[in-house]
């Protein structure tokens, strides 16, 4: 995905569409026009890092886009910022899951507005903010960064070193997802996970087991609290993050 581009969706390429393209561009910003057609869309999706759909008067979205648009972004974890009048802007909303809209603006477009808004957004995507954050616990130094190298191009990643460590990051900070080893010393994968299901805050974070035990009876004695999932340490970097974007997927 390219980095600072916005796609600018529209019925048709009007003055005004030129003009915001240009103050984007001025702006240091990638920006390129694309016609309101399923096909055209997906032609350029990977160019873009932000949608704009503008919307001219007593214009509606085609319900085949506003499918398209609600299924790629889902998947993508890509934004969308409406322009457009409030009555017509207010049928897409209808119809659209809200966290996919990151802002709304009417007609006529305060362009120094919209470009700020812009700007503010790749400055918030670049540093992580809206990156799904996952918190590692392992006593193993070693292969605990190179999980989080495997993972942190995609999520922002927090490390433990001990489950103590952890209870105690987590008092402070808000977390995704936590993968948690099993054997450490003085508080085990299992006592770890207790403690956050009993604890009204953590509850219900989701934890996934990345351990190295993998005999019955280390698995069976976790059942009871019902982890997210059980992986061994011997799993492939391409199945974990698949494995990730799985969970994350199905949680939406």
């Amino acid at each position: 995905m390219a980095e600072n581009s916005v796609m600018v969706i529209g019925e048709k390429e009007t003055f005004v569409i030129r003009v915001l393209l240009k103050k984007l561009r001025d702006a240091g910003i990638n920006a390129f026009y694309t016609a309101e057609d399923v096909d055209a869309v997906n032609l350029g999706w990977n160019r873009a890092a932000l949608i704009t759909y503008y919307m001219d008067a007593n214009e509606k979205m085609p319900e085949r886009v506003r499918g398209f648009l609600v299924d790629k972004m889902t998947d993508d974890g890509k934004q969308m910022i409406l322009i457009g009048d409030p009555a017509d802007t207010r049928e897409v909303t209808d119809h659209m899951p809200g966290e996919l809209i990151y802002k709304i603006f009417p007609r006529p477009l305060d362009n120094d507005g919209y470009i700020k808004t812009v700007s503010v957004l790749f400055e918030k995507i670049a540093s992580g903010e809206f990156k799904k954050s996952i918190l590692i616990v392992d006593d193993d130094p070693t292969y605990m960064g190179l999980v989080r190298d495997w993972l942190k191009s995609t999520y922002k990643v927090s490390m433990a070193a001990s489950g103590l460590q952890a209870i105690k990051w987590l008092g402070k900070n808000k977390v995704d997802l936590i993968l948690l080893d099993y054997e450490m010393p003085v508080t085990n994968g299992p006592q770890v996970l207790e403690m956050l299901r009993s604890d009204e805050e953590t509850k219900n974070i989701p934890v996934i087991f990345l351990t190295g035990k993998g005999d019955r009876a280390s698995v069976m004695e976790v059942v009871d609290l019902k982890p997210e999932g059980y992986f061994l340490k011997t799993i492939a970097k391409a199945d974990l993050l698949n494995k990730i974007a799985d969970f994350f997927m199905m949680r939406k």
